[in-house]
C-alpha cells in the first residue's frame, strides 16, 4: 500500500494508473510511426512532448468521466460509454490547445489514427484489469480480530470495494453468533478463539490482523498480539484502518483516547501562513476572473423572481463565532418565514427557477468568495452551519464541536465525498469525513478537494 494525501492506496492501482499512461503516450507514438514511416520520430524532443501533452489531457477527461472510480464503470457498456465521452472531451480540449498553441498540434492523420488505438488498447487493458479486479488477484489477505460493529463496516466496505486491494480471509469473533450485527458472508472463514493466532497467520501467509474488539477491557489477547507483532505481522487497530480505507473516521465508534494519541492534528505558524495565502490568490483571482458570471447571475434572479439579488445569513466559523455568510439568492424571499429555519429538501418548493440552475453548479456559493477574501471562512473546510442546528447537533452528535476548530470552507472534503445532507444521520456521516479533513489537512489536500469540486461542479452533483 502507498501512502498519498494521508490516505492508502494499493500499489496495484498507482500501476494501473501508469501503465494505461503508456498505453496512451505509446498509442500516439505508434501512430506517428505508421503515419511518418521514419525513424525520426525516436529522436523527436518536441514530439514527445506533444504527446505527453495528448496523454496529460486524456487522463485528465478519463478521470472526470469517472473511469478510475470502478463502482462506476466496473460494467463492459458503462466503460466503452464513459471511454468514447471522455476522448470526445479530450478531442475537444485538445482543439482548444492547439487553436491558442499552434506549436503543439500533432498530425491530423496521427491524432485519428490514436483514437482508433486508444478504443481498442484501453478497452484491451481495462478488460484484463477488471479481471484481476474480480478475482482478487495481488490483493493483501488480512484478519479481522472482533465481531463488532466497526468489524463489520470493514467486512462490508472491502466487500463493496472492487479496487480497495485487501481481501478478507478471517474473522476471529470476540462474542457468540448471534451477537453479530449481520450475517458473516460466506466467502470468510471464522476462527475460534485467539490461542493459535500466530500460527494461523503464518500458515496462510496474512501479514496483518485488524484488531475491531466489542470490549477491550479484560479480553484483550495481550500475548498472541505480541507474539504475532514480534513475528513481523502488522497489527492495526479497527479505527485507524477504517479510516485509511474510507477517507473518514466513525464518529460514533471511536473514543476520545483513539483521537488522542492519533496521528494528525498538526498545526503550524507556517502551514496557517500558507493556507491564509492560498485563500487570498485563489479567493481574489476567482472574484476578478467570476465578475461577468457575477453580474449575469444578478440580472436573472432579479428577472426571475422580486428580492435582493443576495441573501445573507449568520453562520458559525472558527471558534464558534457567527458571521454574516453571502450567497446568490436561489429561494423565494422570505422563503422560511411560515416554516422557520430548515435544510433544504429535494425538490424544495422554495427554490425557483433560477435558484435551481445556479444551486446545481454551485453559482449560488460564490459570493462567499469574499468571505474567504476577508478571512471568515476559508477555500477549503468544513461547511459553515447556522447556530440554530448547531447547538441541537453538537448535543446529538460525539465530537461536533471540533469542527470548529478550523475555518469553514467553501468547499470540503465531505463535499466532495458525500451529497448534500439534511438529516442527522446525514449531519453524522458529513462529521465523519470532516473529522478526517480536520486531522490531516494539508495544503496538498486542499487541492485535491478543489480539484475534485471542479468535477462535482461540472457535473452538478449533489445540489438541492
Amino acid at each position: 500500500m502507498l501512502r498519498l494525501l494521508k490516505q492508502y492506496f494499493p500499489i496495484r492501482n498507482i500501476i494501473f494508473f501508469l501503465f494505461e499512461g503508456c498505453i496512451i503516450f505509446g498509442s500516439v507514438l505508434l501512430a506517428s510511426a505508421l503515419v511518418t514511416f521514419s525513424p525520426s520520430y525516436w529522436f523527436d524532443f518536441l514530439l514527445a512532448l506533444r504527446i505527453l501533452l495528448v496523454t496529460l489531457i486524456c487522463q485528465i477527461c478519463l478521470y472526470y468521466n469517472d473511469l478510475y472510480d470502478f463502482e462506476v464503470s466496473s460494467s463492459m457498456g458503462e466503460m466503452i460509454i464513459r471511454l468514447l465521452q471522455a476522448l470526445g472531451i479530450t478531442s475537444i480540449a485538445l482543439a482548444v490547445i492547439y487553436f491558442i498553441f499552434p506549436l503543439t498540434i500533432i498530425d491530423q492523420r496521427v491524432f485519428i489514427l490514436s483514437i482508433l488505438f486508444l478504443i481498442v488498447f484501453i478497452i484491451g487493458w481495462r478488460l484484463i484489469y477488471l479481471q484481476i479486479l474480480n478475482k482478487g488477484l495481488f490483493n493483501e489477505h488480512i484478519i479481522i480480530l472482533g465481531s463488532s460493529n466497526l468489524a463489520f463496516k470493514i467486512i462490508e466496505k472491502i466487500n463493496k470495494t472492487l479496487d480497495c486491494g485487501y481481501t478478507v480471509s478471517m474473522l476471529i469473533p470476540d462474542s457468540p453468533p448471534e451477537t453479530f450485527p449481520k450475517a458473516v458472508p460466506e466467502n470468510i472463514k471464522t476462527g475460534q478463539g485467539t490461542e493459535n493466532l500466530c500460527h494461523t497467520a503464518v500458515a496462510t501467509g496474512i501479514n496483518k490482523i485488524v484488531v475491531a474488539l466489542k470490549e477491550k477491557r479484560g479480553a484483550f489477547p495481550t500475548k498472541e498480539l505480541l507474539q504475532c507483532r514480534t513475528d513481523g505481522i502488522e497489527i492495526i487497530e479497527g479505527s485507524s484502518f477504517y479510516e485509511m480505507l474510507t477517507g473518514k473516521v466513525l464518529v460514533k465508534m471511536i473514543n476520545p483516547s483513539w483521537l488522542i494519541f492519533s496521528d494528525g492534528f498538526k498545526k503550524s505558524r507556517w502551514k496557517a501562513a500558507f493556507k491564509r495565502l492560498e485563500d487570498i490568490v485563489l479567493s481574489f483571482v476567482m472574484l476578478v476572473l467570476l465578475s461577468p458570471l457575477f453580474l449575469i447571475t444578478a440580472i436573472l434572479i432579479k428577472i426571475d423572481s422580486s428580492g435582493p439579488v443576495f441573501f445573507s445569513q449568520d453562520r458559525v466559523g472558527l471558534d464558534k463565532e457567527e458571521y454574516m455568510m453571502h450567497k446568490f439568492r436561489s429561494m423565494v424571499q422570505d422563503a422560511e418565514k411560515t416554516t422557520g429555519p430548515v435544510w433544504a429538501q429535494t425538490d424544495d418548493d422554495r427554490i425557483t427557477r433560477v435558484g435551481r440552475v445556479i444551486r446545481k453548479f454551485r453559482i449560488d456559493e460564490l459570493p462567499q468568495l469574499w468571505n474567504v477574501f476577508t478571512g471568515k471562512m476559508s477555500m477549503v473546510g468544513p461547511r459553515p452551519e447556522r447556530r440554530h442546528f448547531t447547538e441541537d447537533l453538537e448535543k446529538k452528535i460525539p465530537f461536533y464541536a471540533q469542527r470548529f476548530n478550523v475555518k469553514p470552507g467553501i468547499t470540503g472534503w465531505a463535499q466532495v465525498c458525500f451529497d448534500y445532507g439534511a438529516t442527522l444521520d446525514d449531519a453524522v456521516e458529513k462529521l465523519n469525513y470532516e473529522l478526517f479533513y480536520i486531522k490531516n489537512m494539508s495544503l496538498a489536500m486542499d487541492m485535491v478537494i478543489i480539484l475534485r469540486t471542479v468535477k462535482t461542479v461540472l457535473f452538478g452533483r449533489g445540489a438541492r
